[in-house]
Formats: C-alpha cells, structure tokens, sequence
C-alpha cells in the first residue's frame, strides 16, 4: 500500500497522456486527404502543395481549443486521484498508529480495517485507470474531430485551387526540401480559422 506506486502507475500515465494525446498525437498520420506519394512538377502538368502539420497545431484555434480542453480534464483527474490518494494515505496512517497502541479490540479488527483499506486502494487504482482510459478515448475523439475538419476544408478550398496533391509535412517526415512557394500553410489556417465557431461555454 504505497502512496508512490498507485501515484506513479496512475497519475505518470495521465501525464504522459496529456502531453503527447492532444490533438497532435496522431495529426500528421490521419490528414487522410494528404498523400504520402513522392511530388511531382508542375512541369508535367501535376499542381502541389504542402501543408505545414505543426503549425496547424499551434495556429489553429479549433486544436489550440481542444488541446486547453484535455489540458484541463487532466489536470481535474490528477487532482481528483491526488485527493483520494491523500485521504487513504491518512486513514492508513491512523490505522498503524492504532496498530502501534494497541487500540484494536482484537486481531480480527485490526486484520478487517487493513483488508478495508486494501479494498480502497484496489478502487482508487481502478479509478485511476478509467480515468486513464477516458482520456485516451477523448484523444482519439480529437484526433478524428481534427482530421475531418482538415479533410472538410481541403476538399472545399481545392475546388477553387485545383491541387493535384497536397502533402502534410511535420519537421523533415515527409519532404526533406520544398520551395517556399508550394507552401499553402499560412492560407489554410486563415481559411480554418476563419470558418471555425467556438462552442458556447456551458455555465
């Protein structure tokens, strides 16, 4: 029954969730309408672009809104686990105390309130886990919001572009050079953003 373990299997995983599942986890993989074929020039007749996949993750206020959004639900999981994580550590605290003076009525009652706060450690590490797996399952959710309305929007801003191909690029994944000239990032994310609605709050 250590505080340290149940913390670090639970509230390190959360962490580790909430840094790399929000909204860039898997972006630059599922932009399905960007292909992953070599480009070729508008010389023989084929129009490109690329996309820049980091900077729609750090400019566009649709995944800068999601991201908040996962930030907050973990850090209200850490501290919803740290709190119960806090009042077991006191109760196992009280019941050694009471083991070391003798204030058990009998063995039984000293063996019945330690299985008691086994009991409660066993949940507060299953609802460790659940949490875990809500923010796993919210990422994915994102991760597929952010995705669709990238493909939405590509495939209404190429009507009136005529792009052959589009390719995603994040750091050097996909294209190791590219002239600045078929970069189309900055005017992707004017075109997102300015088509993005926040939703309301909710009071």
């Amino acid at each position: 029954m250590n505080k340290k373990n149940y913390l670090t299997n639970g509230l390190a995983a959360l962490g580790f969730i909430a840094l790399f599942s929000q909204c860039a986890g898997k972006a630059d993989n599922q932009v399905s309408s960007v292909s992953e074929q070599p480009a070729t020039s508008e010389l023989s007749g084929i129009k490109v672009a690329y996309v820049e996949i980091d900077t729609l993750l750090t400019k566009y206020n649709f995944c800068i809104d999601l991201n908040e959004k996962m930030i907050k639900k973990s850090e209200d999981a850490r501290l919803k686990l740290n709190k119960e994580a806090n009042q077991l550590a006191k109760k196992k605290q009280e019941w050694q105390q009471k083991l070391e003076n003798n204030a058990f009525l009998s063995k039984e009652r000293a063996e019945s309130e330690y299985n008691n706060l086994l009991k409660m450690e066993q949940d507060l590490q299953e609802m460790s886990n659940n949490l875990q797996a809500e923010l796993v399952e919210e990422s994915n959710k994102n991760n597929l919001l952010f995705r669709d309305s990238i493909n939405a929007f590509l495939k209404e801003y190429n009507k009136s572009h005529g792009y052959n191909l589009i390719f995603s690029n994040t750091g050097l994944d996909n294209l190791l050079y590219a002239d600045d000239a078929y970069n189309i990032t900055d005017e992707i994310v004017k075109g997102l953003n300015a088509r993005y609605l926040p939703a309301k709050e909710e009071k």
